[in-house]
């Protein structure tokens, strides 16, 4: 059985989805319907930049939906896809909205409207320059909860990601970071500072949260045709009312991505497509389990013999 992945924030380049966008008119008409919901050249951040406007929050939201739903429809359209294969959906943060939105369960509007409302009270949650997330490599997580309460930071410092064996992400205040890293050096423990404006799935974005619960509770959301993965649970489900009480939860909760890749893989999933830019999500699930098969579609020659097997 097969899992469709959808990936997050950081995942994002300048002319992801180009390809797709020069060969299939549908795929123009995706981009010129997000201009006119947005308001704005979305298109044109997608396909030409420049990047430090595309890694704003606000704007990368939004524009990794775009490209990962529009390369999924080609997905769709172009193979001998077949959702009734599909074991379940499931995405990195932001990806869980393209996961949805590609189930059928909200649609494209709906989505990159939600998206660019989430993007932009995320990056506003904290003053720019109060927070940020570190990602650590090599050291399980109980040890890395226990670094967090020995740096005296446990109402300031949290677990934002479980994303694989040997990769958690820290988020924090900058003060808070600062303490926690020094005792990572002592400990000869690796860590890189991660270019992002806010320390996202944690406490500190409760503000973020309270701003979309009531855009979230506003929107109807419909069973999705296929099980997502929810990053709060890191289990399937597909009642419309679990599902947005979990997005709202999912601001200030970590991404239990290890998890949920396990319990898609207990469930019988052998096979992970990761669609939309990038192959972060394909590397995580390899380093979480190295027997299962893993494809990313990001360009037309991915797709010409994904289901061939």
């Amino acid at each position: 059985m097969i899992s469709v992945l959808f990936p997050g924030q950081g995942s994002q380049i300048v002319g992801m989805a180009r390809e797709f966008y020069d060969n299939f008119d549908y795929v123009k008409n995706y981009f010129t319907e997000a201009d006119e919901i947005l308001k704005n050249k979305i298109s044109k951040l997608v396909l030409d930049g420049p990047k430090e406007n595309l890694d704003q929050t606000e704007n990368t939201q939004p524009a990794i939906f775009l490209a990962s739903y529009a390369i999924f429809q080609v997905v769709e359209k172009e193979t001998n896809f077949n959702i009734n294969k599909i074991k379940c959906f499931a995405g990195h943060s932001l990806g869980e909205y393209s996961a949805l939105c590609c189930a059928e369960a909200i649609n494209f509007e709906q989505t990159i409207k939600l998206l660019k409302d989430r993007g932009k009270s995320m990056q506003n949650a904290l003053p720019k320059g109060e927070g940020g997330m570190i990602a650590v490599l090599g050291t399980a997580i109980d040890e890395i909860k226990k670094i967090i309460i020995e740096s005296e930071a446990q109402n300031t410092c949290f677990v934002a990601n479980d994303n694989s064996n040997g990769q958690i992400v820290i988020s924090g205040k900058i003060k808070s970071l600062d303490s926690f890293s020094k005792i990572l050096d002592s400990k000869k423990i690796k860590y890189i500072k991660l270019q992002v404006s806010a320390p996202f799935h944690c406490p500190l974005m409760n503000k973020a949260s309270e701003e979309m619960k009531e855009k979230i509770n506003s929107t109807i959301f419909n069973k999705p045709k296929v099980k997502i993965v929810s990053n709060v649970t890191a289990q399937p489900l597909d009642d419309p009312d679990q599902i947005k009480k979990l997005l709202i939860e999912q601001i200030e909760k970590p991404v239990r991505w290890r998890e949920s890749v396990i319990n898609m893989i207990n469930i019988g999933a052998k096979q992970f497509i990761e669609i939309g830019p990038g192959k972060v999500l394909s590397g995580l699930v390899k380093r979480i389990d190295s027997n299962v098969k893993t494809n990313q579609v990001n360009n037309i020659v991915d797709i010409e013999n994904l289901f061939n097997d």
